[in-house]
């Protein structure tokens, strides 16, 4: 008869070869590591406490209406410049209201016009919003913003959002207001011969698509495309998207919810006009890319800026470490904002006034 003890020894060796095994992180450390990977900036994190106070709900779980309605980042720099009894105004910037020609009638636009007489250059800015929230009044401090810094007229538009008109209205928009610019800037004060496109997130996402179908469809090209944080593929296999998955004010599951109301075909995932790293991005114009380090869409520049480095685009990128999602309009509040912004401004400078 077989004596057990030999198989005994085994299954105790065994046995303590897996309570040696190394362990995965507990939950408490899995928290303390996301907890270091969304740290922000004292600055950045005011703001995002207030927007915390406001009591926003999660997007990704609303109905349109109510989503729009949500309190914005936007909402709580007015609410700590409050607090703080300070003001955000840009000095040497006028601001009206008018309509411009989109690509199925009027649509609303905001001019900006820095101080200082004769024909300046134009800037199309496109608002952010995941091309279903926001309007030109939310991103009002970027456009003042863009105008003092370049020196240029900026006109704010409001394009067609979804789902009341899903896609590509926003990206015909965009074509036909930039077409119209090219014949008739002086309407707003500005110079045709010295256009430029900018937009923040799907905003950023506009610029871009904007300058390759001026390219494609042989108008005059614009002198510089500048994409803050911008959409620029609609999948999410990158590593932020995972490691900024739960980030404010943006996180990754906020990017399904819009794309399910902008499109309504799933197959238009891969249209061009949207999914513009793999556009032909041959020919464009000298573009500059600014993102925020603790956002999803962080690496969506990245990739951009090496699709566009083989496509021989004249491209730069900066990452802004500390900061999140929307923080280009907080100047008055935010320092690498302020730093953002004056990059913007050198970057648009070097092309629309020479």
């Amino acid at each position: 008869m077989t004596k057990p003890f030999p198989l005994l020894l085994l299954a105790v060796a065994l046995l303590a070869a897996c309570s040696s095994a190394p362990k995965g992180p507990t939950a408490e450390q899995l928290a303390q590591i996301e907890a270091a990977n969304l740290r922000t900036d004292a600055d950045m994190s005011l703001v995002l406490n207030k927007l915390a106070s406001l009591n926003p709900q999660p997007i990704e779980t609303l109905d349109v209406g109510t989503a729009r309605v949500q309190p914005t980042l936007a909402d709580a720099a007015k609410a700590v410049l409050a607090d703080q009894g300070a003001s955000g105004d840009i000095a040497g910037v006028q601001a009206y209201d008018r309509g411009v020609p989109g690509a199925a009638g009027q649509i609303p636009a905001t001019v900006y016009t820095p101080d200082g007489g004769g024909a300046k250059p134009v800037i199309l800015y496109f608002h952010g919003g995941g091309w279903v929230l926001a309007d030109r009044k939310v991103y009002d401090s970027s456009a003042r913003a863009l105008a003092k810094v370049a020196d240029a007229v900026v006109v704010s538009i409001d394009y067609r959002r979804a789902p009341e008109d899903r896609f590509p209205a926003a990206a015909d928009d965009g074509v036909a207001v930039y077409r119209w610019l090219t014949h008739y800037a002086r309407a707003v004060g500005g110079d045709p011969m010295h256009l430029a496109l900018a937009g923040e997130s799907a905003g950023g996402n506009l610029a871009l698509a904007t300058a390759i179908a001026a390219h494609e469809q042989g108008l005059a090209a614009p002198k510089h495309v500048l994409a803050i944080y911008p959409v620029t593929q609609t999948g999410s296999d990158t590593e932020s998207y995972t490691k900024y998955a739960n980030a404010k004010p943006l996180n990754a599951a906020m990017m399904p919810w819009f794309f399910n109301q902008l499109l309504s075909d799933p197959a238009q995932k891969q249209d061009p006009r949207l999914d513009v790293l793999h556009a032909n991005l041959q020919g464009l114009p000298p573009v500059t890319l600014i993102n925020a380090e603790v956002d999803p869409l962080r690496d969506d520049g990245a990739l951009m800026e090496t699709a566009l480095k083989a496509a021989g685009v004249n491209v730069e990128r900066r990452v802004y470490s500390g900061v999140t999602h929307e923080f280009f309009g907080l100047g008055n509040l935010v320092q690498k904002s302020a730093q953002a912004q004056a990059y913007a401004g050198e970057r648009l400078t070097a092309d629309l006034h020479r």
